[in-house]
This record gives C-alpha cells, sequence and structure tokens, in this order.
C-alpha cells in the first residue's frame, strides 16, 4: 500500500490566475433625435486587477499551430492553404459547437433575423480564425512572398480630409484581416498610421503569450505602421497626449473598436433586435479635436487571393443640440455629438457584417448590458428604464447605476 504524502504539494502552492474586475456604471442615455434612436453611455472602472499567469491552457496549442502554419506557409502552395484551414478548424469543432454555439446563435439571429443559417456561419467563424493565423504565417516564412490582390475603397476621401490638417482617425472593425491586411492596404497606398494597442494585442493573454506568442503578431503589423500607440489604463493621459499630438501633425491615427481598453464605452441597437458595443473614444477624439472620423473594414473576399478593404465615406454628425441641457452645457454638448458619430459607425459596422458576418471576430450579446436606469436621457424628455441583465466577455463585470449596490 502506497502511503500518502504528507508534505505540502507544489500545485497548492500556486497562485490561481483570475479575471480582472471591473464596475460598470450608466453614465447617460443621450438621445439623437434626428435618428430616433438613443445611445447608452458606461464607465468602466477597474476595481480588483486579476492575476496574470504566466503559461495558459491555450499557449500550448497556439504555440503549436505557429508552427504548423508556418511550415505551411513555407512549403505548400497557397492553393492548399484554406482548404487545410479548413480542415484544422474540424478537429475541435464539437467542443466549440458545444462551449459556444448557443450564444453565437442568440447573437447572430438577433442582428441578422432568424432566418440566418448559424450553423454554416459558425463553421466558418472557426475556419476564419485559422486563416488569420495562416495570414500571419505568411507574413513570417522565409522564402515566401505572398502578394494577394487588395482592393482599397474609399482613400480619396481619407486624403481629402488630411488636407484640412486637423489628421484622421479611422475606426477600425474586428474581422479577422483587418489587424494585418488592413494595415497593409492602408500602407500600400502610402498611408503611414499610427495604431492605438492594448499591450496584450495577439492570441493569448499570458506573460508567455505576451513575450512569445504575441510577438510575431506586432512586429508584422509594425512594418506596416509609423509607430504604435500601446495604451496602459495607469498611463492614459500619458497616451491621450500622444494621440492627439499625432493628429495635430495631420497624422492618421488607427483605432480598433475594442470596449476592453477605455474607461468608457457605448451601447446601440443594432439590427434586427440585437444590441453592439462600440468604443467610445474615436468619437470623443473627433469631437474634440475635430478630426476627420471614418469606418473600416477588412474583408477577405477570396481566402488567401483577394482582399476588400473598404474606408468609409467620412462621418460627418448633422449639428445637434442638447434639448434638455443649456447651451453652456459642454459635456453635455460632447456625449450629444459623440451619439451621433456612434450610430454613424454603427450603420457601417451593420453594413459590413451583411458582407462576411462569418469574418467578424466579436459579436454582442443579443441582451442590454444594464442595470436598472433612473435618469433622463440627454437631449429627450423621458425616462428610461430597461430590465437588468449581466454579461462579460474575459472578465467579471460588475454592472450598477448611481443608486444600486454592487453585486460581483
Amino acid at each position: 500500500m502506497r502511503l500518502p504524502r504528507l508534505g505540502k504539494s507544489r500545485r497548492a502552492n500556486r497562485q490561481p490566475s483570475s479575471a480582472s474586475i471591473y464596475h460598470t456604471e450608466i453614465i447617460a442615455d443621450v438621445a439623437v433625435p434626428e435618428r430616433g434612436e438613443t445611445v447608452r453611455f458606461f464607465s468602466r472602472k477597474l476595481l480588483r486587477p486579476g492575476k496574470l499567469r504566466s503559461v495558459s491552457n491555450k499557449d500550448l496549442r497556439e504555440s503549436l499551430l505557429s508552427m504548423f502554419y508556418l511550415g505551411v506557409a513555407a512549403v505548400l502552395p497557397v492553393a492548399w492553404w484554406a482548404p487545410i484551414c479548413d480542415w484544422v478548424s474540424t478537429l475541435r469543432r464539437k467542443r466549440h459547437f458545444r462551449k459556444d454555439f448557443a450564444r453565437y446563435d442568440v447573437a447572430i439571429k438577433a442582428v441578422l433575423g432568424d432566418d440566418a443559417d448559424t450553423r454554416s456561419l459558425f463553421r466558418g467563424h472557426l475556419a476564419a480564425a485559422h486563416r488569420r493565423r495562416l495570414m500571419l504565417a505568411a507574413h513570417l516564412a522565409p522564402g515566401r512572398r505572398w502578394s494577394p490582390a487588395i482592393r482599397l475603397e474609399g482613400i480619396d476621401g481619407l486624403r481629402e480630409a488630411l488636407q484640412r490638417g486637423r489628421g484622421a482617425i479611422v475606426w477600425c472593425d474586428q474581422f479577422v484581416a483587418q489587424t494585418i491586411m488592413g494595415k497593409r492596404a492602408l500602407f500600400e497606398a502610402g498611408i503611414e498610421a499610427h495604431q492605438v494597442s492594448v499591450n496584450f494585442h495577439g492570441f493569448s493573454e499570458s506573460k508567455f503569450g505576451l513575450h512569445v506568442i504575441n510577438k510575431p503578431l506586432v512586429e508584422v503589423e509594425n512594418r506596416f505602421l509609423k509607430s504604435r500607440i500601446v495604451f496602459e489604463r495607469a498611463e492614459a493621459y500619458q497616451v491621450t497626449a500622444r494621440i492627439q499630438k499625432a493628429l495635430k501633425e495631420n497624422g492618421v491615427v488607427l483605432m480598433t473598436n475594442t470596449i476592453h481598453a477605455g474607461s468608457t464605452f457605448t451601447e446601440s441597437a443594432m439590427g434586427e433586435r440585437g444590441w453592439t458595443h462600440l468604443a467610445s473614444a474615436p468619437a470623443n477624439f473627433a469631437a474634440r479635436a475635430g478630426a476627420a472620423l471614418f469606418g473600416m473594414s477588412t474583408l477577405e473576399t477570396v481566402p488567401f487571393r483577394e482582399y476588400r478593404a473598404i474606408v468609409s465615406p467620412e462621418l460627418k454628425p448633422n449639428a445637434v443640440q442638447p434639448a434638455s441641457r443649456p447651451a453652456k452645457d459642454v459635456a453635455a454638448k460632447n456625449l450629444v455629438l459623440q451619439a451621433a458619430y456612434i450610430l454613424l459607425k454603427r450603420d457601417r459596422l451593420l453594413e459590413a457584417v451583411k458582407l462576411h458576418p462569418e469574418q467578424m471576430m466579436a459579436w454582442s450579446s443579443a441582451n442590454r448590458l444594464t442595470g436598472q436606469q433612473d435618469q433622463a436621457a440627454i437631449g429627450a424628455d423621458r425616462i428610461m428604464h430597461f430590465p437588468q441583465t449581466r454579461s462579460g466577455f474575459g472578465s467579471t463585470t460588475c454592472i450598477r447605476t448611481k443608486t444600486e449596490k454592487c453585486v460581483a
């Protein structure tokens, strides 16, 4: 009989990882009268930082996939790449369907309607995620000169805006081809842009992933950028100053539509009955600095052969005034202007999503991210109430209004 080990195990001494905990609070419901819609603004404050893993469970898998796709890109012809990605995406498909499909199904149908073939779209979504990995490998493979056709639309409007001398913000959507091919499209058109980025940009959020797995993606992207402005929550003022400086020098600043980096974000209706969450920072910079604002979506039309990078016409909201606030209330004016920008951006996002929904990396929930709201909407004379829901992706989110206790 084997006696039990009486000493402390090394596993017992390990510090478990944990997600960051945030307090999310409703700032205001801002009405845009000419659209007949309301945009909800949230603040997002870090309550307790999470414990970062040295190595995560997915790091080994991502490392093996990176080496595999690097070999595929170096050895096999381009015609084989898409079928290989389709095949690899089937290896863990049952697990993905079991864990993720139900939420995906609800979110897609909320935006596109109940007739959407969500099972087919989900299979395409899994395959597109693998094509993103192979796109990176194709830029890293030694001796490989991969030159797909990239059609850039709307660049003339961006150039015209730069002639005004106030810079431009390009608000990028999270399609699988955007991170590399979108930057490459602008670079090859002669646009040297500054990318606003979070520290953990890439495939992993562990210490090992930051220094090993994510590093090649950042280096490839940097080939097509003038600079990278890394956002740190503790250094928001310095990041803001760098963005403002780039715009004053008539530069182009790329911002990705993510709500996890900044301290505020927004929510607006989308599609049939869905909701989407959009970053507020691009609209805020455009409203305050007078910089031109554009949307951008990069879509893969023929896998590994043809890409379509779409820069929207300049987003120009109509001059709006807050109906329920005095004219001297600058903050209210700014929120109303931001809300108008948000809805214009939402419209462009919806157009792109309808073209290739399977290539969208992140979908918002079909439910509203709210607590009960007892605050009058800016620009409207009514009070809006919504049922409380709870949502989060990659972190624990605590949601409340100014009159509620926070329950994590």
